[in-house]
């Protein structure tokens, strides 16, 4: 059983945001297997079972407290921290790309660190998909909460059709064969 994670922010607001690509990633996959996310007020999140697969989950904590959330999945699933997969934005990668690692740091996305502290672990696969650096002199915190541009839209919707499809591919082949299927690939 894999716990499958995208992290986000809740409100209506940041539901188109770069920020959002986790959730974004999530709604596209529950979209594509006629799932429906059920509010789990104990576990301050959404989620979506995928029998006998994995657990689609959204933390309605904010990004930065998704670990809480998270941390009560795990437990109470009693998920190992290898089964866990964490889909988040990245700015360190060009829009058009994604990657997937079986482990890693926060690489400074307080998201990614509010889970490593909550599992006090941080050997868990992830997905980082791509949104670019902000232009030069914007503030990297408005640009990750900022809609993607008209021309980017089109671009980012490939690569979540993309990371649904890593995930599919990772519950049959498993991790390894899913990363080099997918790591070297480029949406234009």
């Amino acid at each position: 059983m894999w716990l499958i994670c995208g992290l986000g922010n809740p409100e209506k607001k940041y539901e188109n945001t770069r920020h959002n690509v986790g959730f974004q990633s999530l709604d596209y996959f529950a979209k594509k297997h006629g799932l429906e996310f059920k509010l789990f007020k104990d576990f301050k999140s959404l989620a979506s079972f995928y029998h006998p697969w994995a657990i689609l989950v959204k933390p309605l904590t904010y990004m930065n407290l998704s670990g809480m959330a998270i941390k009560s999945w795990v437990e109470k699933q009693k998920i190992a921290p290898e089964n866990l997969l964490l889909i988040y934005d990245d700015m360190d990668l060009p829009l058009g790309r994604f990657k997937i690692l079986p482990k890693g740091g926060s690489g400074g996305h307080k998201g990614v660190q509010s889970v490593i502290e909550a599992l006090n672990t941080s050997n868990f696969p992830r997905i980082k998909i791509g949104i670019s650096r902000p232009p030069l002199g914007e503030d990297p915190k408005d640009y990750v909460l900022s809609p993607f541009k008209e021309e980017e839209v089109e671009v980012i919707k490939k690569v979540i059709k993309l990371v649904v499809q890593a995930i599919e591919d990772l519950f049959q082949e498993g991790l390894l064969k899913t990363m080099s299927k997918y790591n070297s690939l480029k949406v234009n």
